[in-house]
């Protein structure tokens, strides 16, 4: 099936990409992770059912409204760009149609270093929607709650810079748990999700 497909089955607009480039080379443009790619992952890489996944650059919410489609599971979505935050807001309200569970899916409208991380998020993905400085900045908001709140904690990267898979390889906090490299593509492509797990 093709992106607008599963939009329709969802009853959301995800489609397309982001015209132009952020101000800020920090920041990267808004392009979402093929369905298709979400799909065939999670279906492999198991969730637990007391798991909330915090997507940093959610952009319109996509793997948010999949994830819970499929598994039901909660997450948050974190958005710096007001147009796409408003148009993810849009689609929670179209995906749901009723005030049934809408809480199981939240979006804020700021910046990835500062979400203030919550206790019960386990779980966060990132499609290379920073540059390092913030992504490490990101990493170390994460330990700092796992040090106030003990828990299991995934980083789940998709397409994955050299430079993320440089930090979290070599951080002593973290062990990387699995390549899942995206069928059709060589194993040596960037077309993968690496996952890391708190040590």
């Amino acid at each position: 099936m093709k992106g607008k497909d599963y939009d329709k089955i969802l009853r959301i607009k995800t489609e397309g990409e982001q015209a132009g480039f952020n101000s800020s080379l920090h920041y990267h443009r808004y392009e979402p992770t093929p369905y298709e790619y979400l799909k065939v992952f999670f279906e492999e890489y198991q969730l637990q059912r007391d798991d909330r996944l915090v997507d940093f650059g959610c952009g319109k919410g996509r793997m948010q409204f999949l994830l819970h489609h499929l598994f039901q599971l909660t997450s948050v979505g974190i958005e710096m760009n007001e147009v796409f935050y408003e148009d993810a807001e849009r689609n929670k309200q179209s995906y749901f149609r009723s005030n049934k569970k809408q809480e199981d899916i939240q979006f804020l409208l700021c910046k990835a270093e500062e979400y203030a991380i919550d206790p019960a998020d386990t779980i966060f993905y990132f499609f290379n929607p920073f540059s390092i400085k913030i992504f490490t900045k990101v990493i170390n908001n994460i330990l700092f709650s796992t040090e106030q709140y003990e828990r299991s904690i995934k980083i789940i990267l998709y397409y994955p810079s050299d430079e993320y898979i440089f930090l979290l390889d070599e951080h002593p906090s973290f062990v990387r748990e699995t390549v899942f490299s995206i069928p059709s593509f060589p194993k040596e492509s960037r077309e993968k999700f690496v996952v890391y797990r708190l040590y």
